[in-house]
């Protein structure tokens, strides 16, 4: 909050004012008033420049907490700061703007995104470049740009409002949320098949390794 009040343009036109007043009163173009005319220098200043260009933000905008910038990083960590972001907006539910429907989905979408996030870090099989782009990018952009977008949309314009695709954009979200879950099943299923392929071959390996041979058998029955 305190940074935000300290970068916002009312304070710095109003500190731009009263170091003008100090710069004046050190080269004597102003007489004794030297407490007195910093102080109204910036009051005027913040007063102008929130009128013009709006005050102070002192709460922090909800959505922020979606957008997340390249000094995350990738990997594990990146993805699951990302998801917790989400499932925060989500909780916080910004003007009621998401149905309970809605709210349900998206938490349930993020359990499966950090259940993929779990497997693919204990996994033995792996992603393709293309499979690891989309894995990384449904946590980090796809799944918060959607919801962030969604959110920006006045409640009940999303709700009635049909677009150029013929539906509302709450049907054009949820649509949405549903490719999304298909993905994240799509990957989770295919680590999960080469985890059960290399299982499969290990126990063969095994089974080859301590099966009796007939010589054996047969010698060990006389």
């Amino acid at each position: 909050m305190i940074w935000r009040f300290f970068n916002s343009p009312a304070n710095w036109c109003g500190l731009s004012l009263a170091i003008g007043t100090l710069i004046l009163k050190g080269i004597g173009l102003i007489g004794s008033w030297t407490l007195v005319l910093p102080v109204a220098g910036y009051l005027v200043g913040f007063v102008a420049a929130g009128l013009l260009l709006g005050w102070p933000a002192l709460r922090q905008d909800p959505l922020e907490a979606l957008r997340f910038n390249e000094a995350l990083g990738e990997g594990k960590e990146a993805m699951l700061t990302a998801l917790a972001g989400v499932r925060s907006v989500t909780q916080l539910n910004p003007d009621n703007r998401l149905s309970g429907d809605l709210k349900n989905r998206i938490l349930q979408l993020c359990d499966a995104m950090e259940n993929l996030v779990e497997q693919w870090e204990r996994s033995r099989g792996k992603l393709s470049l293309e499979e690891t782009f989309h894995a990384q990018n449904l946590a980090m952009e796809y799944l918060p740009d959607a919801l962030r977008s969604y959110l920006s949309i006045p409640p009940q314009y999303a709700r009635s409002k049909k677009l150029q695709n013929g539906q509302t954009a709450q049907e054009t979200f949820e649509t949405t949320l549903s490719d999304l879950a298909s993905k994240v099943s799509e990957l989770t299923n295919d680590l999960a098949e080469q985890d059960a392929e290399a299982f499969l071959v290990h126990s063969q390996f095994l089974s080859k390794k301590f099966a009796k041979s007939p010589e054996t058998i047969t010698t060990n029955s006389r």
